[in-house]
């Protein structure tokens, strides 16, 4: 267990049937990157069961928070689900992972493009001084399937924009929030790859298609997902950083919990 901290569960929130929040005890020693993640677990038949989970709560804060799927028969979510405050929960000590602004080259705007729980990582980047500071444009896009799974919408919405600590920042004119939605009536409907495709993403959020000069993006998501939405970003000449640690025009999370 000297990979882990053992922490302690200090609140739960459950979204809907399929999605939950919680927020953990956080060691003094845990120093992280927004946008990076650690593996997280429990102790299951004595020994350690564990998945990389995205840190959603910025780097700055006391307490961890992270945003999971509930499986049913899942290995791990179908435990995790039911912790409670006050339970322990196994922690990595060592995070990692590609969606750092230091990866990608310097640029005008920075589209976050996520689905389902694909949210988390870009929850702690939107509360990122640095994010404001180096971006004149962030677009939050999160595709999900049902209305009740745009988790958080109180956060992007009204609690960040209005956060007096951030007023300097501009986040009311820099950050635009696009949520879209496959299988129910909203005022936004369809899959992100199709907003991108048809144009009808940038028509909304007022700002030109995908330009390699001007625009950056982080992935994270389903395989699927990430895999059709590079594909588009390909076909607009935006460059994948190769591999950690070197700049790019995109970077994709490809540690995503399904189970």
């Amino acid at each position: 267990m000297a990979a882990f901290n053992v922490e302690r569960i200090t609140h739960v929130h459950h979204w809907n049937d399929t999605l939950f929040s919680f927020k953990t005890t956080r060691d003094t020693s845990l120093r992280f990157k927004n946008g990076q993640f650690v593996m997280i677990g429990l102790e299951v038949n004595g020994k350690p069961l564990m998945r990389a989970y995205s840190i959603a709560s910025a780097n700055y804060e006391e307490e961890l928070e992270f945003f999971s799927i509930k499986v049913q028969d899942g290995p791990l979510t179908s435990i995790l689900q039911k912790v409670q405050v006050g339970d322990e929960i196994l922690i990595s000590k060592k995070p990692t992972g590609t969606l750092v602004h230091d990866d990608l080259l310097p640029g005008k705007n920075l589209y976050f493009l996520s689905s389902g729980t694909g949210l988390a990582p870009f929850l702690s980047l939107i509360r990122d001084p640095e994010t404001y500071e180096k971006y004149e444009k962030v677009i939050l896009v999160h595709g999900v399937r049902y209305i009740s799974e745009l988790a958080y919408q109180d956060l992007i919405l009204d609690e960040l924009p209005n956060n007096e600590w951030f007023e300097d920042l501009m986040i009311k004119e820099k950050l635009i929030y696009f949520p879209t939605v496959t299988r129910e009536p909203f005022h936004t409907q369809g899959r992100v790859t199709t907003h991108i495709e048809e144009g009808t993403l940038f028509e909304k959020i007022g700002l030109p298609k995908f330009n390699r000069e001007t625009d950056r993006a982080m992935l994270c998501g389903s395989p699927a997902f990430l895999k059709d939405v590079a594909a588009l970003l390909d076909q607009h000449g935006l460059v994948e950083s190769p591999r950690m640690g070197v700049m790019g025009d995109y970077v994709i999370e490809r540690a995503f919990v399904e189970k």
